[in-house]
């Protein structure tokens, strides 16, 4: 399907329905949400599901009016999945840019990291709300064009929601609650951990380009992920930065690869992310299959500790100190409630935006994943404001514009940095 095509079969999905601006979405009554989906594979889809939940719990009607992918099978998963025409889909590395030609309210965005700065500006400059998977960048350069751009979402008056879906569970909203009020004292250190098994991987198809294979297996490759320490392990850095109220000043640490299939990840990481004043946080994750599995977070103040989601009590009950958390509205599952928080924002004019915290958050698992692929320490101003630094400009090749530039070379497989000669 042609591009005209596709915006005109987009519009007459949607005729009948009126136009209103951002800034005043539903001051005329309108009740109706249009959607659509960048990413369409399993958390894409998901991601739909739970969107579409999310609504009817602040009572509005959903339409979906566009679904992009690389690959045109995935569209037709989804199409099947959500009973939809085939006409509202487009696929390729250049799909993206149709869609953000729709009339959708907001866009979700769930493709491979290494897109995510790209198709999040385009989004953001055609005047979408966006929910974004996390993480939001494989690289210092794309995780500050994400903080860019979610500064023009503010100045526009859009919303920005994350993928970290921990800042709206239930029990970690009430944890963080009692530690502002003092139930362990100030935070003084922790560790957090995602231990687990190996995630899925794809062996090259005979004849199968460089750029299809990446998108496949984009789990295994690092320019495509940010390896697994910002893919997964982010959600604990994540809460740590949350708990604590600022990201790292510097980290060192250590990794290695052993007994993956294809990409040039590692299997482990072990860093120390240095937060000053005397506040380390360890920071272990690793992909083992047949290994002990532990994916959470702990914090030490000077009064007590908690775990991440608290101590198995509400309301502050089971904290060293007792104190009163106030009860947070709650749907059941995170990955629902943040699409309600992202709809009841744009609902009340008062829209989230969460770009800066998980760019922060991405950010910090780069900074642990430098550290551990080179062997070096490296400071959080060398990342952000230090252009001298050589990790400031720091970008993973193929970028996301060599994907639609026909420009992809992929790295060979089985073959890992190497500290001290990466």
């Amino acid at each position: 399907m042609n591009r005209r095509e596709f915006v005109k079969n987009a519009a007459v999905v949607s005729a009948g329905t009126i136009a209103l601006s951002h800034s005043h979405i539903f001051a005329a009554g309108n009740q109706k949400m249009k959607v659509a989906l960048v990413g369409c594979g399993g958390r894409g889809k998901g991601a739909l599901e739970n969107f579409i939940e999310a609504a009817k719990h602040v009572n509005v009607e959903t339409e979906i009016v566009g679904l992009a992918d690389f690959f045109e099978s995935r569209t037709d998963e989804a199409v099947e999945k959500f009973g939809v025409s085939k006409d509202l889909c487009v696929w390729g590395s250049e799909s993206y840019k149709e869609i953000m030609k729709t009339d959708a309210d907001v866009v979700l965005l769930v493709t491979p990291p290494n897109f995510r700065p790209v198709h999040f500006e385009a989004a953001i400059r055609a005047g979408k709300h966006v929910f974004m998977e996390k993480p939001v960048a494989v690289d210092p350069p794309g995780a500050r064009k994400i903080m860019e751009i979610g500064e023009i979402a503010k100045q526009k008056g859009l919303a920005v929601v994350a993928g970290t879906q921990r800042r709206h569970q239930l029990e970690c909203l009430q944890t963080k609650s009692a530690i502002d009020k003092g139930a362990i004292g100030p935070i003084r250190g922790g560790a957090v951990y995602w231990c687990g098994g190996a995630l899925w991987y794809k062996d090259r198809n005979p004849g199968e380009d460089d750029a299809s294979y990446m998108v496949r297996n984009w789990v295994s490759f690092a320019e495509m992920s940010g390896d697994h320490i910002v893919e997964q392990h982010v959600h604990n850095l994540d809460v740590a930065n949350w708990f604590i109220g600022r990201p790292p000043e510097m980290a060192i640490g250590f990794g290695g690869r052993a007994r993956r299939k294809t990409g040039n990840q590692f299997d482990s990481f072990s860093i120390d992310f240095d937060y000053g004043d005397g506040v380390h946080v360890h920071s272990m994750c690793r992909q083992i299959n047949g290994t002990y599995s532990r994916v959470s977070e702990f914090f030490t103040g000077t009064d007590g500790a908690t775990w991440g989601s608290g101590p198995g009590k509400k309301k502050g009950e089971g904290f060293a100190r007792q104190v009163d958390v106030a009860d947070v509205p709650y749907v059941g599952s995170p990955y629902v409630q943040e699409h309600v928080d992202l709809l009841k924002g744009i609902l009340e004019n008062k829209p989230l935006n969460e770009a800066k915290q998980v760019a922060t958050s991405t950010l910090t698992g780069i900074m642990g994943r430098i550290s551990a692929y080179t062997g070096e320490l490296v400071r959080w101003k060398d990342l952000t404001e230090n252009e001298q630094s050589a990790w400031y400009n720091l970008t993973l090749k193929p970028a996301a514009l060599d994907f639609e530039n026909g420009t992809v070379t992929a790295p060979p497989d089985d073959i890992a940095p190497v500290p001290g000669k990466a």
